[in-house]
């Protein structure tokens, strides 16, 4: 039976597995069997590392097929003519036969097959050096895996088939063409596995460099907080749409539950608090910087937070992946005068959500027509007019701000003068994320220049290389890459997939969802994170920001705090507008800084105007994109499939 199997396992994953050539070469006849796979050591491993290979990097193009879905980046139109086809999916031409780079339903299943097959092969090889122990630990990071990607399908797919164990290719058509599982059957599957593990895998490794990125007990809590959060959340609990209500699984199962259950609310909240008390037990605490007088430097520390590796002391790390390929995020990031393709923007709307310094935003939401409504409470304080005429000095030693700053001094110039107005006096998670026009480019050793035909705004010529509304991605851009000049110096660095502060927020949320009446608890863990991010707290203290007073005021304090916290990260804020059911903020005309302008103006009467906002594209998201559709393909392939709602 296993050499039958095999021959149909090599056709449908070959191409992944890291078998060596010479491994194969010397297989007698050309056949490699599982049996010479799992008596050899490194073979064994090798066959582990291509489980693990499928973990999504969150700096390769996951905007082009997830993240550019929300509202936080906004990659060039232009580049819908260069395979970007998540322009032409927020723009509304999706249907169930377009492709989806993604690939999850196609990639994952073989994954998932691999880690069975592990499973059920991999044993002690002693004169080798494989003990029992660590076949065992093995055998929990393969389930691991095979959770956490069921845990990515169910949170693109909503609904999907659930193997859990190996199946046998001599099973009947029906055992073999498996329909979906109803959604919550799914998470409570997951969620056992997940917990299971959690009590098998070690915290953390002794040899964190040489086995960083190996699946821990703290990973699996991490994935099971962020899960239950979205299956307590409202697009999947109590959601009474009738297209929800009506999609059956070919059993005749209800696939989505419509009867709003607050226990899983619960439910989330104790599953985030066993992951803060775990990680805290294993030394996982934010990362912080601090200024020579022990204060908190929130510039360093909130850039530097996606930077500094975990065995160099980045605690905050829960679960990242080791080997990224950031170097695609920086080249479409770096500027079109730097020798970037210079068209990787984020939106205004993230820009308006950036609190001010004094930890207010300035921007309360928008209007039918998508204008902003402004914050009266700061009126006078931000302004959409002019420009600043002093520089905004702050204690930090980040020294991008502009040319004068120096990692020796107390305080730096975060804005030098002449700055537009709206990008004074923001907090300084802003000023770590976003490029604007006139911010201080030090790998160039000058200012932004994005108007029409500047040095790296929209030319005559290839328009598409230079942001089209105003901005450019900041975050995650490590401040000494260079690829300027061909220098192509880009820093190694995490890529992060989940980290402490979202097991904060996380919690907070899932405590005022299920008991709002445990303010103090609720207001510490946002507090924790605003410290960091040098905002003034929510209290009753001096400085301090009046506490919600009910629980739709403290509802819409952390989801502020999240759009901001968790910008530009792999696929958050997507998840957010899709389980809170806002795919409202998805839709409708989107604008930006005037890039076609010319003159250095916020008059709104001049065409030529840089600083006015003017619409540059209009996105057509609609009801139907709470869900990656299942492709038409595998419809027709497996008969007991069913679609999603509205596709």
């Amino acid at each position: 039976m296993k050499t039958k199997l095999l021959k149909y396992i090599f056709l449908f994953t070959f191409s992944v597995v890291l078998f060596s050539c010479e491994f194969l070469d010397n297989a007698p006849d050309g056949q490699v069997t599982l049996e010479m796979i799992f008596n050899d050591k490194a073979r064994t491993e090798e066959w582990l590392a291509a489980v693990y290979n499928t973990i999504p990097d969150p700096y390769t193009p996951m905007m082009m097929n997830y993240d550019a879905y929300a509202d936080d980046y906004s990659p060039s139109e232009g580049w819908e003519a260069f395979g970007w086809d998540c322009i032409s999916k927020i723009k509304g031409n999706w249907n169930s036969e377009s492709p989806w780079s993604g690939g999850f339903w196609g990639n994952l299943p073989a994954r998932i097959r691999q880690a069975y097959i592990f499973i059920e092969n991999v044993k002690a090889l002693p004169v080798q050096g494989l003990d029992v122990a660590t076949v065992e630990n093995m055998k929990a990071e393969a389930r691991f895996l095979i959770a956490y990607y069921y845990y990515l399908m169910v949170n693109s797919y909503g609904a999907i088939p659930l193997q859990t164990r190996l199946s046998d290719f001599d099973e009947s058509f029906d055992e073999l063409m498996i329909g979906q599982m109803p959604y919550d059957d799914v998470i409570n599957w997951i969620d056992d596995e997940l917990q299971a593990v959690a009590k098998i895998l070690p915290p953390n490794y002794d040899s964190e460099t040489q086995k960083y990125g190996r699946a821990t007990s703290i990973m699996a809590l991490a994935v099971r907080a962020r899960m239950l959060i979205f299956a307590a959340s409202d697009l999947v609990n109590g959601n009474t749409d009738p297209e929800y209500l009506r999609l059956e699984n070919n059993k005749g199962q209800k696939i989505f539950n419509s009867q709003y259950e607050p226990k899983k609310w619960e439910r989330a909240a104790i599953a985030c608090e066993e992951l803060i008390t775990a990680a805290h037990t294993a030394g996982h605490q934010l990362y912080t910087e601090y200024n020579s007088d022990g204060t908190i430097d929130p510039f360093m520390s909130y850039s530097n937070m996606n930077f500094v590796e975990y065995h160099q002391g980045n605690k905050e790390i829960l679960f990242s992946r080791s080997n990224c390929d950031y170097g695609w995020m920086e080249g479409h990031s770096a500027p079109r005068g730097w020798g970037g393709q210079g068209g990787l923007g984020v939106t205004q709307t993230l820009v308006d959500a950036f609190f001010m310094d004094n930890g207010l935003p300035p921007v309360l939401g928008y209007d039918a027509n998508r204008n902003p409504i402004f914050n009266p409470v700061v009126s006078g304080y931000y302004s959409e007019k002019g420009f600043s005429v002093v520089p905004d000095r702050r204690k930090t030693k980040w020294i991008y701000g502009s040319p004068d700053a120096n990692i020796n001094q107390e305080i730096n110039t975060v804005v030098p003068a002449g700055i537009f107005n709206m990008y004074v006096h923001r907090e300084p998670r802003f000023y770590v994320s976003v490029y604007f026009n006139g911010a201080y480019y030090r790998a160039a050793g000058r200012n932004m220049d994005f108007y029409k035909n500047g040095l790296d705004g929209i030319p005559d010529t290839s328009p598409w290389d230079a942001p089209q509304n105003g901005y450019l991605l900041r975050k995650r851009i490590h401040p000494n890459t260079n690829i300027g000049n061909n220098n192509n110096i880009r820093p190694y660095r995490p890529g992060i997939l989940f980290r402490l502060a979202e097991a904060y927020l996380n919690y907070a949320e899932a405590l005022n969802e299920w008991n709002p009446s445990q303010t103090n608890d609720i207001l510490h863990y946002v507090n924790l994170v605003r410290e960091r991010a040098g905002i003034p707290l929510y209290g009753s203290g001096a400085g301090q920001i009046a506490v919600p007073t009910d629980q739709d005021g403290m509802r819409d304090v952390i989801r502020r705090e999240r759009r901001v916290e968790f910008n530009c990260e792999y696929a958050i804020r997507y998840d957010d507008v899709r389980r809170w059911k806002q795919m409202d903020l998805l839709k409708g005309k989107f604008d930006g800084m005037n890039a076609k302008g010319t003159r250095k103006s916020s008059d709104e009467n001049d065409s030529e105007a840089y600083f006015v906002r003017k619409d540059y594209i209009t996105r057509a998201f609609s009801d139907k994109n709470y869900w990656i559709p299942i492709h038409q393909n595998q419809l027709d392939k497996n008969p007991n499939l069913r679609q999603l709602p509205y596709w």
